[in-house]
């Protein structure tokens, strides 16, 4: 019916790749110390969850995992959930 663009979409589109780059890289900076603890922890998580696996195989079932959820699990990067 109308032939204009949206002018919400286009304003916003046009804000954020105008200005706002600045603060993005402000904010990925200040997320650094998080993300690597972050990481830390999935690396420590995965390291005993798979020492467990080999330790005690039985006790996969007592947390309630499947022998491929915990090789998939492992066989993830750390950066991946």
């Amino acid at each position: 019916m109308n032939d204009f663009p949206a002018l919400g979409s286009t304003c916003r589109h046009q804000a954020w790749s105008r200005g706002d780059e600045t603060s993005r890289r402000l904010y990925g900076l200040a997320m650094l110390p998080r993300m690597i603890t972050i990481w830390r922890k999935r690396i420590y998580f995965r390291r005993d969850l798979e020492a467990m696996a080999r330790a005690n195989p039985h006790l996969i079932d007592d947390i309630g995992m499947k022998k491929w959820q915990v090789e998939a699990e492992i066989a993830k990067p750390f950066w991946q959930r």
